[in-house]
């Protein structure tokens, strides 16, 4: 099974290795890395070139924002199955992509998800927030709840039949695509209950409080498209994060 991971990065050279290195330490040897740089300036390409994996499709142009940036490498994977890995993300150990392939060697999946620790952009080890995100069950949408999309791998063809991301989204386009995935592609998700990524803090969703603002009201807009609920959903989805600061290391 060949698995597609895509990279959407635009200056990220001070991440960049770290990544490549969760990358390269995969024990699934049948793996394409897609990298759609966004005319860095800042040395990534270089980086690239130097540390990059063989397997490595590499394109760099200029692009109207992140999701028109995700578009592009998903349109040019190649893989069975294609997930995200951004500059600043990790895979937590070297079995994870192997995992992801033998769940979905069962072809009644669709996609597999799994659990998400942020670290501290100073010091990636110190873990600060937890997020262990549970099998899918009824109602789950209507509550708040979703996947840890930087988790998520999906077979070439969910995107095929329910589309890509919607680039009118600057900030939760994921949101507002994984919604769509698990209404109208009724998706059949497969929940791996292990750190599948870690993730570093400080992203676009929540640099600054009018960033924060912004994600609101498009996580708003995404619910009210998609029929899954209204302002007591975005509450909730919004309130469920405060226990994954204080969560147990592991479990639920």
């Amino acid at each position: 099974m060949k698995i597609s991971v895509v990279t959407a990065v635009r200056n990220g050279a001070a991440s960049l290795p770290r990544m490549l290195d969760s990358l390269r330490a995969q024990s699934h040897d049948d793996l394409e890395h897609v990298v759609q740089d966004g005319a860095s300036t800042d040395g990534t390409l270089d980086l690239l070139h130097r540390q990059g994996l063989a397997c490595m499709a590499l394109v760099s142009a200029a692009d109207g924002g992140i999701y028109e940036a995700i578009n592009a490498g998903i349109r040019r994977a190649t893989g069975d199955v294609i997930g995200l890995l951004h500059a600043d993300d990790v895979l937590a150990d070297g079995t994870v992509l192997a995992q992801v392939a033998q769940v979905l060697a069962d072809p009644g999946i669709d996609g597999v998800y799994g659990d998400l620790d942020y670290v501290a952009r100073s010091d990636p080890s110190r873990v600060i927030r937890r997020w262990r995100a549970g099998p899918i069950v009824p109602g789950a949408l209507a509550r708040g709840w979703m996947p840890p999309h930087p988790t998520l791998y999906l077979r070439r063809a969910v995107f095929a039949q329910a589309g890509l991301y919607d680039t009118s989204y600057r900030i939760s386009g994921d949101y507002d695509g994984m919604l769509r995935f698990l209404t109208t592609g009724q998706l059949r998700l497969a929940y791996l209950p292990q750190v599948m990524v870690r993730m570093q803090m400080g992203g676009a969703s929540n640099r600054n409080f009018a960033q924060m603002i912004r994600k609101s009201r498009e996580d708003y807009r995404a619910i009210r498209r998609h029929n899954v609920g209204g302002l007591g959903t975005l509450l909730a989805k919004n309130l469920s994060k405060l226990p994954q600061f204080w969560g147990p290391d592991e479990g639920g």
